[in-house]
């Protein structure tokens, strides 16, 4: 009867029950528990499994840079990062609430990590995250332009409630580029959050998007009551022979 229920299990797909039961069997353990209290443990071990592997595929579809956690972010002094600053942020209330976060600083200081931990908490906690390097995203969207493709993959990026744009202004946009910015914010403004990293000061973005109209109407949705965080130092890559114990290549750009 056991083998038949195990079966089942595995065949409807309840994972978590089915390791389960089948551990208590192996143990000896189902004699230590009354009826209801193993129908809850193996509820129990249904639920974790489900949302352990709900949080993998979120994380897997997000496609991040980084295998990062807020846990290991490094809080040097030199770094001008506000622990409880990343810990209000590491709530994902800012999501809630519609907010951005801008991550400025030079090369290597760590804003790609500390935006990707973000994120990683933002998956946990059951948000739809999506992690893009600048470059590339408008490069495919171009590519996207020219094969038909280009709405998919623009309502994909509007459905996400937080959207990561990583490596912001490493190259100046182009018409093309630009139009498509502009229309991907227009369609998340006061509906979604974004987290931006830039080794470039805000200042400089008009600079970087172009054609100052659409500019200050980019940068209006943008950084209006953004979440700032500008962070200072040395390259963490300097850091890691120095202190060999820790793996700052994680804390990179």
């Amino acid at each position: 009867m056991n083998t038949n229920t195990l079966d089942k299990l595995r065949k409807l797909k309840f994972f978590g029950m089915y390791h389960a039961f089948k551990s208590c069997l192996e143990t000896g353990q189902t004699a230590e528990y009354t009826t209801d209290e193993l129908l809850a443990h193996l509820v129990e071990a249904e639920w974790d499994d489900r949302q352990n592997r709900r949080i993998e595929r979120t994380i897997m579809y997000a496609k991040f840079r980084y295998k990062a956690s807020v846990e290991n972010i490094h809080y040097h002094a030199d770094r001008s990062i506000d622990r409880n600053q990343v810990m209000r942020l590491a709530d994902c209330h800012f999501i809630d609430r519609n907010e951005n976060l801008l991550i400025t600083g030079s090369t290597g200081i760590g804003k790609s990590y500390i935006a990707s931990a973000i994120g990683h908490q933002a998956c946990i906690l059951g948000y739809r995250v999506f992690y893009a390097s600048t470059p590339k995203l408008f490069a495919k969207l171009k590519m996207a332009k020219a094969d038909g493709s280009y709405m998919k993959d623009v309502a994909k990026l509007e459905r996400q409630q937080l959207l990561i744009l990583d490596d912001f202004g490493i190259q100046p946009f182009d018409a093309q580029s630009r139009a498509a910015l502009m229309e991907i914010i227009e369609d998340r403004h006061g509906k979604t959050s974004l987290i931006i990293t830039s080794q470039l000061p805000v200042s400089k973005w008009y600079e970087v998007i172009g054609e100052k109209t659409i500019a200050d109407a980019i940068l209006d949705r943008i950084v209006h009551d953004a979440h700032r965080m500008e962070l200072k130092g040395e390259s963490m890559r300097k850091r890691r022979p120095a202190e060999p114990e820790k793996s700052y290549l994680q804390n990179t750009l």
